[in-house]
């Protein structure tokens, strides 16, 4: 074997210019696919966690139904204390589980005395809710980090357009659950940039506020929020949490809650699935590049050695031998390109780090995105670019070895 080995690399050395030609364009493939795959795995890592970290949380819990109606907030499918008290038992319990956050969520009217629009509004427990979404405190523009009794924080929208600035007093009406309306007045303590765009109107305050504005005997919670310790494990914990929860019913003997992930209730995953496919489609143009380039070389390898072929062969040369001298070549070349393009591709995202490439993602502006490039995306690419190659010598591989050795001796 090792015989063959040295053979097939004396034969790519005798035609440089063909075997330098057809490396240079596996390697370009292979750093293409590599730079890419990191800048947007990277990309798409980096927005997920911008979108769970600063206000969904990887987890919610709802009661069953609630989501189907989200868009109106409605108050009478919140889930009362003691359906609450069953679930963080379940939270406790789960070792997937790092915090978790229970939210009241309604709509409002927010008024600064002289002007009032609409505002949606997220009742928290604060070190909790920070604890869960430890990135809802890098939203806050202006003001503290923290929020007491009394205090709410507003989206950076209603304060450009209502003019009110921090420490400005301002008043929450919403309506309750038996359709009655009250209000209580707040303290404007920080302005917070948006994660969803120019569009974004919700505000934070005091989950106890929340319950007395909305004249609530005890705090119900509309959803809980869960962070989890490995974000890796999120399918594994949902079934979990499912399979846990599916346990509480109600009397009419129906599920009471019900688990999302953040991919089911945000628009950005269709996003993310969209980078999937485009890698996946750059991973094929890869596997042309390579297996057009090596069957190419291949096939002129076995025109132009005709004679030399039936030389060795009318010497003795098994088929299998001739076949197997061609398909070390196309795997030679096939390691040539991933080593080298591997080198290089680590060397461009290295540079590209270095260098630095910023973003705004909807009110966050200048995000920094650092390139990663996965090992076993490394691993992957090399062994598609070893196998592609391998596959594409076999034609000419099998063609060479059934030659004739008189007609081959023959060729002119």
């Amino acid at each position: 074997m090792m015989n063959l080995f040295k053979i097939a690399i004396r034969n790519l050395i005798r035609y440089k210019r063909r075997t330098l030609l057809t490396a240079s364009l596996i390697t370009i493939g292979v750093v293409s696919v590599l730079v890419f795959v990191s800048i947007t795995g990277s990309f798409k890592a980096m927005i997920i966690g911008q979108v769970t970290d600063s206000m969904l949380g990887h987890v919610q819990i709802h009661r069953k139904g609630y989501v189907a109606a989200i868009d109106n907030l409605p108050m009478n499918m919140n889930m009362k204390s003691g359906a609450y008290a069953k679930i963080a038992e379940v939270l406790k319990a789960t070792p997937d589980v790092q915090a978790f956050s229970p939210r009241i969520k309604f709509g409002g009217m927010f008024s600064n005395f002289a002007e009032t629009t609409n505002i949606r509004l997220n009742g928290i427990y604060p070190e909790r809710e920070f604890q869960t979404v430890p990135l809802l405190t890098s939203r806050i523009a202006e003001g503290k980090k923290a929020l007491n009794r009394g205090e709410i924080l507003i989206p950076i929208l209603l304060a450009k357009g209502l003019k009110v600035k921090l420490g400005d007093t301002v008043v929450i009406v919403a309506t309750n659950a038996d359709g009655s309306v009250n209000g209580k007045q707040f303290i404007i303590s920080g302005i917070l940039e948006s994660a969803t765009g120019p569009g974004g109107r919700d505000g934070y305050i005091h989950i106890e506020d929340a319950a007395e504005v909305l004249r609530m005997p005890e705090v119900e919670v509309s959803e809980v929020a869960v962070r989890l310790k490995e974000f890796s494990r999120l399918s594994t914990a949902v079934q979990q949490l499912e399979s846990q929860l599916a346990e509480e019913v109600s009397k009419e003997g129906r599920s009471m809650f019900e688990v999302h992930s953040w991919e089911q209730l945000s628009p950005f995953f269709n996003i993310a699935r969209m980078i999937d496919v485009m890698t996946f489609f750059i991973k094929i143009m890869l596997i042309a590049i390579v297996l057009i380039s090596i069957m190419n070389v291949m096939i002129m390898a076995v025109y132009e050695r005709i004679r030399e072929i039936g030389t060795i062969a009318a010497i003795g040369t098994l088929p299998g031998k001739i076949r197997s001298m061609f398909i070390i070549e196309g795997f030679c070349l096939g390691i040539i390109g991933a080593i080298i393009g591997g080198l290089i591709g680590s060397a461009v995202i290295l540079i590209v780090n270095l260098v630095g490439i910023r973003f705004d993602f909807g009110q966050q502006q200048g995000l920094l995105l650092k390139a990663t490039l996965n090992p076993a995306d490394l691993l992957t690419v090399s062994i598609i670019v070893i196998v592609v190659a391998v596959a594409a010598s076999l034609q000419p591989a099998f063609k060479a070895s059934k030659m004739e050795p008189i007609e081959a001796l023959r060729h002119v």
